[in-house]
């Protein structure tokens, strides 16, 4: 049997695919089923498109194969709290459920900056399960960011 636990690993290979081209690393899967049907990672520096984040491309994935933008049985995994943009998706696209790695203090939308997966205002809402392999999550994202901030300071640091 499949867990939620299984799955988040899948999002977070999926992260490490965004890490190796240099990207943060956030991974989505979408399971239906216990069935995986999508899943994505971050393209947004790459593409250089703001709405290239991880869940977004994971939903437009699914809605693709499914043949419908009704995701009303589906689980989203994501590494990393989903963000205003993606919860307006998530809502809109009616997934089920959510079940995220790591909280994001700055932007997350899924109960920790605000909640807009469970506004009582909307049509629709989504259930939540946080904190899902939370310390590999944080961990890649840490990494990756300390990374960047050393290359920016070195950066710095040859232009003078």
């Amino acid at each position: 049997m499949y867990n939620d636990q299984y799955f988040m690993k899948i999002a977070i290979e999926e992260a490490r695919k965004a890490q190796k081209i240099g990207e943060v690393p956030i991974g989505a899967v979408i399971v239906i089923d216990g069935k995986v049907v999508s899943t994505a990672f971050n393209l947004r520096e790459r593409d250089q498109r703001s709405i290239a984040h991880a869940e977004i491309l994971a939903i437009d994935k699914a809605c693709n194969a499914l043949g419908t933008w009704r995701l009303e049985e589906a689980t989203l995994y994501v590494t990393l709290e989903p963000c205003s943009m993606c919860a307006g998706a998530i809502v809109l696209s009616r997934i089920k459920r959510v079940v995220y790695g790591a909280a994001d203090p700055k932007g997350g939308c899924a109960g920790t900056l605000m909640n807009l997966l469970q506004e009582q205002r909307f049509n629709h809402q989504v259930e939540i399960t946080k904190g899902v392999e939370e310390d590999v999550c944080s961990s890649l994202l840490s990494a990756f960011f300390k990374e960047l901030r050393e290359r920016k300071k070195k950066h710095r640091k040859s232009l003078q």
